[in-house]
């Protein structure tokens, strides 16, 4: 049998929990949400090669680090 590994923090209930947000969620709702997120100007949104992904977690991981301490 597979178990599955959770991030810290995280366990199966936190998955369903935002599994059934996600899935009571009306396409209004959804849109609005996708609005407000793309109106955050502490944030940006771009996609990038999938090849460069590892290296692009590795920075923001470097990053949350860096501001953590």
């Amino acid at each position: 049998m597979k178990h599955n590994k959770f991030p810290p923090g995280w366990n199966e209930k936190s998955v369903r929990d935002v599994i059934a947000y996600y899935d009571q969620q009306t396409e209004d709702e959804a849109v609005a949400e996708t609005e407000t997120a793309l109106q955050n100007e502490s944030s940006t949104l771009m996609a990038i090669p999938t090849e460069l992904v590892p290296a692009v977690l590795e920075l923001i991981d470097k990053h949350v680090a860096k501001a953590q301490s």
